[in-house]
């Protein structure tokens, strides 16, 4: 089980801003109060912009307590963003609703409770609001021009607000994606992130949630769902590095689609090969992420070519492999096992020792089996190495 959690980490390689900073949008999409000048409104809403944290809220008591009609979406803002600050999150998200039930489209209203739910920890809350999030701009993008604007003008109006809020909208696919990643239980991990990819299918993020998806349903040892959606993906994207990983790892091991299974690890080296370095990604993450891609692809290789019967060339992969797995325990031990088996079916007896040694010394699940077969090794055999 440990080892199907490492092939999620480390056959997709993620890289994406945290999400500490919260976007501004230059424009709102929902309902438009005006202020006017120099009302008592206009004075309250600047006091309480200027109050230190002590006095803001006595004062936005007083400006709830005067608002009237549309108003009040301006005084359930201002207590959603002071519960925010304050870290008070459930009162924060209760403001939130109330906010909702007067201005539905309120996406800034949206973007707050999505952040809200995301420190307040609730992944069933984040991705309800993140829901409303995708609802209200789908509603905006298919709102018609209201009467007396040109149809021209109300597109292109449209258009700018898109743009002023893409910022905001990609903040609320980050949190998305990051709870749904960062969720304990695999099983909801992967209904999560495939609800992402529902909720946002041209977000950038996307594809490498449906990705992470498929290692999870692995990780719970659904296969069935896991090549549905990893092969789903590949159909998208056929030089998806991830899922090509994925496949050739699971039918090598599953001894399934050998041929397939080779043409994907193959593959998988050929575009590590041509890859480029990320933007934001170090060198040296970049060269360990790599190796550790590498290393997977040459040991599924291998364990192809021992289900083919070809143990020569099984040696020969998982000697490649090795190095490259080693700062992963779990991965190394794995191909130092299999490298044991495809010596003894040479009957090269002191190697598969050799080999089945390297996968016991290190703390994974392959340390026990390693252990069995080194006792059921010839003694004489040890003797003579030693």
């Amino acid at each position: 089980m440990r080892r199907d959690k490492l092939l999620v980490g480390a056959l997709l390689f993620l890289v994406w801003n945290a999400c500490a900073a919260f976007p501004s949008s230059a424009q709102q999409i929902g309902k438009f109060v005006p202020i006017p000048a120099g009302s008592d409104a206009d004075h309250l809403l600047s006091e309480i912009n200027a109050a230190d944290p002590a006095q803001k809220l006595v004062l936005i008591d007083k400006f709830a307590a005067s608002a009237q009609g549309d108003m009040a979406i301006l005084a359930d803002d201002a207590y959603v963003n002071y519960y925010i600050a304050a870290k008070n999150y459930d009162r924060a998200l209760e403001y939130g609703d109330k906010l909702f039930a007067l201005d539905p489209d309120n996406f800034s209203n949206a973007i707050n409770m999505v952040r809200a739910a995301r420190e307040k920890g609730d992944v069933d809350k984040l991705f309800a609001y993140g829901e409303k999030a995708a609802e209200i701009q789908q509603r905006f993008k298919e709102k018609p021009a209201p009467a007396g604007m040109k149809a021209d003008d109300w597109e292109k109006h449209k258009e700018q607000m898109l743009q002023d809020t893409h910022d905001s909208a990609t903040y609320v696919e980050q949190l998305l994606f990051d709870g749904a990643y960062h969720t304990a239980d695999s099983a909801k991990r992967a209904a999560l992130l495939l609800r992402f990819a529902q909720l946002f299918p041209n977000s950038q993020f996307a594809g490498q949630a449906i990705g992470v998806a498929a290692a999870a349903y692995r990780q719970t040892q659904n296969a069935a769902k896991m090549l549905e959606v990893a092969n789903g993906l590949l159909a998208r994207d056929p030089n998806n590095l991830g899922m090509l990983l994925l496949l050739a790892d699971y039918y090598s091991e599953k001894g399934e689609q050998l041929d397939k299974a080779e043409s994907y690890a193959k593959k998988s080296i050929s575009l590590l090969d041509a890859a480029n370095k990320p933007e934001g990604v170090t060198d040296d993450q970049w060269k360990q992420q790599t190796a550790l891609q590498r290393g997977l692809a040459m040991s599924a290789w291998g364990q192809v070519n021992i289900q083919k019967k070809n143990n020569a060339g099984a040696v020969e992969n998982f000697q490649s492999a090795a190095p490259l797995l080693k700062p992963d325990e779990v991965s190394y031990a794995r191909n130092q096992y299999r490298l044991g088996f495809a010596f003894l079916n040479l009957k090269r007896i002191p190697e598969a020792k050799a080999a089945f040694t390297d996968a016991a010394s290190v703390n994974s699940p392959y340390r026990t089996l390693a252990q069995e077969k080194l006792k059921a090794l010839p003694a004489a055999t040890a003797a003579k190495k030693s």
